[in-house]
């Protein structure tokens, strides 16, 4: 309703001059003739009281004006239709989605061909399925992301009816009995949403994240890493805080551009602490001279400091000119197309000893799994990162015939993410088995500022 009536502009002559159009739209025709266009009604109606008369006429679907480029309508989002969305190119555009979750890819693309000019997109949904645009867009940098959690609505909170409507206190009490199991403080895991409510620690159901807490479910098995996971280690880096500089414990993982690609992206990890990533624009066109220079710099301003090159393709003229220069031992080349052996030939393990891997690729993958894992108590620290996290929770697994671990193809991710995973690639690349260990505990790194 705010963006209908204050985005539009006339001229002098009372001409319309900057157009604005408005679509309301849901998985059902229900969803938006009984539950969106009533809250319009409403608001409508209330403006009228106040005295407040809005132009145009309310109808069961829109409001119509007395100029056809200026509207707000609310349809169905019918997946056999996508000519639907066409005509809403306007100066001003608003789309809001409700149910986001149970609307198909395919429509979103249809409304991402409208998002020109001053345009909105705004997605209303229950966080039901990991999978779709829906919870794609709470994974990358393109979206602003609110989460409304049940436990403080206001309502729950006072313990009586403040906001009528609104979720109160009998409802969360009945879903806690009926969506949660009450555990002992010594039960507590981070990794499964367990919570405390008036003194009482509970593990929640996936209905109940999706329904109270707003979370999405717990990931399928076969997500390399769970976004809680990231979320951990993000967390404790916030609340570490280290501008580290300088320290001895520098492993570098780099991922050339070229090919296409415009950023090289280069990751410092000192022991289980990773600073922010560094990402150069390369204009797609490689610079192995350059790239070169800027590794050979870190190298030599960071004593004892590594690094490993992904090899296949530009990242290899950058390794061979490293090598040259006398770097020999202190720069790895890291191809994950190679087996996924250490220097006397036998399989290379995860922490537990008990899996394989198909490739070196697989091998480092399972590596910043194995460290990002609350289980294993790495500490590990990740700075926040939208685009890290939504290149993570991507990326899937899977058993090979002969037991090992598989890593599905770059170019199926790149499929859905729509980019390849620069940032996920920079970081595995540091757990390289060439690299030495030469980490120190994350309390000592003062000591090297």
């Amino acid at each position: 309703m705010a963006f209908m009536y204050m985005t539009p502009k006339w001229n002098k002559k009372k001409e319309l001059v900057a157009n604005t159009k408005v679509a309301l739209t849901a998985p059902t025709d229900r969803q938006v003739k009984n539950i969106m266009m009533p809250e319009i009604s409403r608001l409508h109606g209330k403006a009228k009281r106040r005295g407040i008369i809005l132009p145009g006429k309310l109808n069961s679907y829109d409001i119509r004006t007395d100029n056809e480029e200026w509207f707000l309508t609310g349809f169905k989002a019918d997946e056999h239709n996508h000519e639907a969305w066409s005509g809403f190119h306007a100066v001003n555009t608003c789309f809001i989605v409700t149910e986001a979750t149970g609307i198909i890819d395919d429509t979103f693309e249809a409304i991402e061909g409208n998002l020109q000019g001053n345009s909105r997109l705004l997605l209303v949904f229950n966080p039901n399925t990991t999978v779709g645009y829906a919870a794609k867009s709470q994974k990358g940098e393109r979206f602003t992301k609110f989460r409304l959690n049940s436990l403080t609505a206001p309502n729950v909170l006072a313990k009586k009816m403040i906001i009528p409507g609104q979720v109160d206190y009998e409802w969360i009490q009945d879903k806690l009995a009926n969506w949660c199991t009450v555990i002992q403080p010594s039960e507590i895991k981070e990794t499964e949403d367990d919570f405390e409510f008036e003194g009482v620690w509970y593990r929640p159901t996936d209905l109940f994240r999706k329904k109270v807490l707003g979370k999405f479910p717990k990931v399928d098995e076969a997500a390399l890493i769970p976004e809680q996971w990231i979320e951990l280690a993000e967390a404790r880096w916030e609340e570490h805080q280290l501008q580290i500089k300088r320290a001895p414990a520098l492993k570098l993982g780099s991922d050339v551009a070229g090919m296409g690609r415009d950023n090289s992206v280069n990751c410092f990890r000192f022991d289980n602490y990773v600073k922010e990533f560094a990402e150069s624009n390369s204009a797609g066109v490689a610079d192995h001279m350059e790239t070169a220079g800027k590794i050979k710099h870190i190298l030599d301003t960071n004593v004892n400091s590594q690094c490993a090159i992904d090899t296949i393709g530009e990242g290899a003229g950058v390794f061979s000119r490293l090598i040259e220069l006398g770097y020999e031992g202190r720069v790895h080349s890291c191809k994950y197309s190679e087996g996924a052996y250490d220097d006397s030939d036998q399989d290379l393990t995860d922490i537990t000893e008990q899996y394989k891997f198909a490739n070196m690729r697989a091998y480092l993958f399972w590596a910043v799994r194995d460290w990002l894992d609350p289980k294993n108590n790495t500490g590990a620290m990740l700075p926040p990162s939208d685009r890290f996290k939504e290149e993570a929770t991507e990326i899937k697994w899977s058993f090979r015939s002969d037991g090992k671990v598989l890593i599905e193809k770059k170019e199926d991710i790149k499929k859905r993410l729509g980019r390849s995973t620069d940032l996920f690639d920079s970081l595995a690349n540091t757990f390289y088995p060439g690299m030495d260990n030469t980490g120190v505990p994350i309390e000592e790194l003062a000591n090297y500022f």
